[in-house]
């Protein structure tokens, strides 16, 4: 996908003349670079973030080398939730792809996108798995596809500030559900954090060696299966004890019932990717006016 664009094929895009662009870039409205000879071109994921916050419509999405616009666009998170697991079970990529970027492009948050429209898309997967109207190889495929999505939209985003806050975060030893981990590290790259997921099956010994080296402010665990959950709290326990002061440990999971929850320390358990949001938000906002304090 073609990542910078001139003032006239923005122009075309979300029909509106040249001028205008050229106005926007020129007072910093939309963040541009230049070429050696002086010309303007467009990073996509800066021209987007624009037509997010401002609310100009992408007219021809085609032009930017991006799906055409669906009949009737799917706004609506409940429609395009159904919509986003029938396409995800016949493995149609392309409509995935279709309605997550429209709904990228409207007023809804990232954090909402995953919660109210892949997560519960994927439960809905998870369902007709279970219940023997869908085969194996069609939840494993949407996986891969939903995956494939949610790392699109993350070289969508714009790049992240060089004296942003520090994040990272992943799935324990056994747990390989990938989607949660991936998508808190796409919700917290969006809300301005250097954020960055490990991966899944992580022995607690390289959690602690990646936040010996990373020195993150947060750390987040998606748990949705823990295999042994004696190992389970006391590895997490260990690894609390060792970070818990200097480290927001953030937890959150289906897998993680009330009753480890009151065997763990944490300094914030989050049901879902909008609460994991916010408390980020809240955090930097701290952070940020320590290091102001500190400078004075």
């Amino acid at each position: 996908m073609k990542k910078l664009f001139t003032p006239r094929q923005v122009a075309r895009a979300i029909d509106v003349s040249e001028s205008s662009v050229k106005r926007w870039c020129d007072k910093g409205a939309i963040e541009t670079r230049y070429t050696a000879g002086g010309h303007r071109r467009i990073p996509l994921p800066e021209l987007l973030e624009f037509l997010r916050t401002s609310k100009i419509e992408l007219v021809n999405p085609v032009a930017l080398g991006l799906p055409a616009a669906s009949a009737g666009t799917p706004r609506v998170l409940h429609r395009s939730s159904e919509q986003l697991s029938e396409a995800l079970l016949a493995g149609d990529e392309h409509l995935c792809r279709q309605i997550t970027l429209e709904l990228f492009l409207a007023e809804h948050s990232l954090s909402t996108i995953c919660d109210e429209v892949f997560a519960t898309a994927f439960r809905s997967v998870g369902d007709c798995w279970e219940d023997g109207s869908a085969e194996i190889y069609q939840e494993r495929r949407a996986s891969e596809i939903a995956l494939r999505l949610l790392h699109e939209l993350r070289s969508l985003l714009p790049a992240i500030p060089a004296d942003a806050p520090v994040a990272v975060g992943g799935a324990v030893s056994g747990d390989h559900y990938t989607l949660g981990t991936t998508m808190a590290e796409l919700v917290l790259r969006d809300a301005k954090w250097n954020a960055v997921s490990l991966g899944d099956n992580l022995p607690f010994s390289t959690i602690a060696a990646a936040i010996k080296e990373q020195r993150p402010q947060l750390f987040w665990l998606s748990c949705s299966h823990i295999e042994d959950a004696d190992e389970f709290v006391a590895g997490y326990n260990e690894l609390y004890e060792e970070f818990g002061l200097d480290v927001a440990f953030v937890i959150g999971g289906f897998a993680l019932t009330e009753d480890l929850r009151k065997q763990m320390k944490y300094s914030s358990h989050c049901d879902n990717l909008q609460q994991l949001e916010r408390f980020a938000q809240t955090l930097s906002g701290a952070l940020s006016s320590k290091k102001t304090k500190q400078s004075h």
